[in-house]
């Protein structure tokens, strides 16, 4: 998953969000329903951390990332995210991995079936 977060995310924001990615039922079934969480289906979690997901090109050809916030306020909340995640995974057997924060990555994923979607609160 790609996270990225704004000066106004708090810990209850973080904690919503963990609790929604992990239960989310977006893994088929038998069936080829959508019915299974990450759990069911044998999942895990990557966080990466994705500034640019706040990026802005409403206007001009450069994007704007003035929403996202700042490096002093995103490493925290992204550490916090990650630990919110691995808490409430472990109750499930739900691994969780990250990127690091900030690097330049090089992230491959295979993105099995029609579904990508776009939560905040």
């Amino acid at each position: 998953m790609l996270a990225g977060f704004a000066p106004t995310d708090t810990e209850a924001t973080l904690a919503w969000m963990a609790e929604k990615i992990l239960g989310l039922r977006v893994f088929g079934d038998a069936e080829g329903k959508m019915n299974r969480d990450l759990a069911e289906a044998g999942g895990g979690v990557l966080v990466v951390s994705q500034f640019t997901l706040y990026g802005d090109a409403s206007k001009g050809r450069r994007p704007s990332f003035i929403d996202a916030a700042p490096p002093a306020v995103a490493i925290p909340l992204y550490e916090q995210f990650v630990a919110i995640l691995t808490e409430h995974g472990a109750r499930s057997n739900i691994p969780v991995a990250t990127g690091e924060f900030g690097a330049m990555m090089e992230v491959a994923l295979v993105n099995d079936g029609p579904v990508t979607l776009i939560l905040e609160k």
